[in-house]
Order: structure tokens, then sequence, then C-alpha cells
């Protein structure tokens, strides 16, 4: 990541503020990603982006075939008790 600083602003409406555009893009900030938030003893504030899951079961959406499944008849074969 770039150190260039990235300065913006956004007003606070009831409980919720916006996230300026360029911020969100530089973040790679997405719908579904969470920020975590800490308040440091000298009272500045620092934000994590934690976005949300992806990799090889990001989509998975649960097994679709047409053979019935088991979990515990394999277990057993895997070592696990």
């Amino acid at each position: 990541m770039s150190t260039d600083r990235v300065d913006a602003e956004s007003k606070v409406s009831g409980n919720q503020a916006n996230i300026p555009a360029r911020i969100r893009r530089r973040l790679g900030i997405d719908d579904g990603d969470r920020l975590r938030w800490n308040v440091e003893d000298d009272g500045a504030v620092r934000v994590e982006v934690v976005h949300r899951r992806g990799g090889s079961f990001a989509d998975f959406t649960g097994y679709d075939g047409d053979e019935e499944t088991d979990a515990t008849t394999g277990h057993g074969a895997w070592g696990v008790e």
C-alpha cells in the first residue's frame, strides 16, 4: 500500500457516517465488509477493514449432487474421532 496520505471528510447523520468514495477505493472496502474501530489512549481513532470472507468456499452454497451423503460414515476414514 502506498504511503500517500488520503484526507477526506464526511458528515454524521444520526449514528451513521458515510465513508468517502476515495477512501473506500483506496482501502478496497466493498459491500459486506466490516470496520473494526479502536480508540487509542491519545484519542486517535484507528479503523481496520475486515474484508468479508473470500477464497475457495466463498461462494459455496452446499452439496447439490444426486448421491446421498453421510458425514458420520466418512468421518472415521479421516482419522478423526
